[in-house]
């Protein structure tokens, strides 16, 4: 394993772990969309010829639809799940059958900081399986009791890390953040992005075309979008954004609304729970990825945007400037100040026009991200935790 604290940059020549067994659990997974699912579903995929089993724990409904119980054991896209009811709302789901899954996996992979990470720490006696967490960006998505959320960070995410033989942190701030009180654990180990999925789609030419991609949420401030739109248009009418993702705590409808009141309606689409392929379509006509995201744990959406061809003008966030620091493809901005953000993507499109090879080096700099490399690292690391 590396060195506390590093950046794991290790290639697995070893064997498989053919005899061994893992268990993902995390609180959501397919067929919710959203960037931890996507995350989880390809990793697990990766490691299914190299492991006697790999599976998925899961809750049994999901957080846009409590009202609808899914199966209790399911396969999705070739990976067995199994889902475990739960108590209480989404921001601490309560779901302690899922020791009962867990019996008998010889490492458990715990993903994202929430009820299953400090529940599983508790009962480590209990079960006595090692245990491993990916971070996904703790629980630092907004400002929202932030003060309570610092404590509880310090507190009882520092008590429950204890029991884990490793912390794997997917971002450079995820780093510096858990390094405060578990430097001993951590390293880094960036998501993977399934690059395949939209490979080089992007329109072949210029086009006055805006796309985000990602959930209806506050923390998105999709609003901020259609400020800059409205800038946008003022001057010139074709310009156009196509809004796709999955509700949260903003519907579609109140999307629309969003656009409506700024005199928007001919200008901005909002696109409900695509497929792969619809959402393919949509970036066949686009040049330009956005995103005013207040918080991105990684920034795997901007990835899959750049491999498709798209141009990103985003927030200056904590993961998408680390992204931006090493692809200066990626434009960042301040999208509080919409003039200035629309200035940003007249330029972008004017150099664009000048210099349609940018449309390449974008695919190019999101090339390195790809699963194979990232899930090898991830055995890298199973293999310092698993018992011999």
């Amino acid at each position: 394993m590396d060195a506390p604290g590093q950046r794991s940059n290790v290639e697995c020549a070893a064997p498989a772990l053919s005899d061994k067994s893992v268990v993902h659990v995390v609180r959501q997974f397919l067929p919710n969309i959203g960037g931890l699912e996507d995350v989880v579903k390809n990793l697990a995929l990766q490691q299914k010829n190299r492991f006697a089993d790999v599976r998925v724990v899961t809750l049994d409904r999901l957080f846009t639809d409590p009202g609808t119980t899914l199966p209790g054991h399911d396969v999705v896209d070739g990976i067995d799940v199994v889902r475990i009811p739960y108590h209480g709302g989404s921001r601490y789901p309560i779901a302690p059958s899922v020791l009962g899954e867990i019996s008998k996996a010889d490492l458990v992979h715990v993903h994202a900081i929430d009820f299953f990470y400090d529940f599983l720490a508790l009962t480590k006696l209990v079960h006595r399986r090692p245990l491993v967490a990916t971070s996904h960006g703790g629980f630092f998505h907004t400002r929202k009791f932030a003060r309570l959320k610092k404590v509880w960070f310090n507190t009882l995410t520092r008590a429950s890390t204890l029991q884990y033989s490793a912390l794997v942190c997917c971002s450079d701030s995820d780093l510096e953040m858990f390094n405060r009180i578990a430097r001993r654990k951590t390293s880094l180990i960036e998501n993977g992005v399934d690059i395949e999925k939209f490979l080089d789609a992007a329109a072949q030419k210029p086009q006055k075309r805006l796309l985000t991609l990602g959930r209806f949420s506050s923390n998105k401030r999709l609003e901020r979008l259609m400020d800059v739109m409205a800038k946008l248009c003022a001057e010139d009418p074709e310009w156009h954004l196509d809004v796709a993702g999955m509700e949260s705590d903003l519907t579609g409808a109140q999307l629309g609304d969003l656009a409506e009141t700024r005199g928007l309606s001919n200008h901005v689409e909002v696109h409900v729970g695509l497929s792969d392929t619809e959402l393919k379509e949509l970036v066949n006509k686009s040049s330009f990825f956005v995103s005013a995201s207040e918080y991105e744990g990684f920034g795997l959406v901007l990835i899959e945007a750049m491999s498709a061809g798209l141009l990103p003008v985003v927030e200056a966030n904590e993961a998408f400037s680390a992204v931006a620091r090493k692809h200066e493809i990626v434009r960042t901005v301040d999208y509080a100040d919409c003039g200035k953000t629309a200035d940003a993507v007249r330029a972008l499109y004017a150099e664009l026009q000048r210099q349609p090879e940018l449309r390449q080096n974008a695919v190019t700099a999101a090339s390195g991200y790809g699963w194979t490399a990232k899930a090898r690292e991830y055995e890298t690391l199973y293999r310092s935790v698993i018992p011999t």
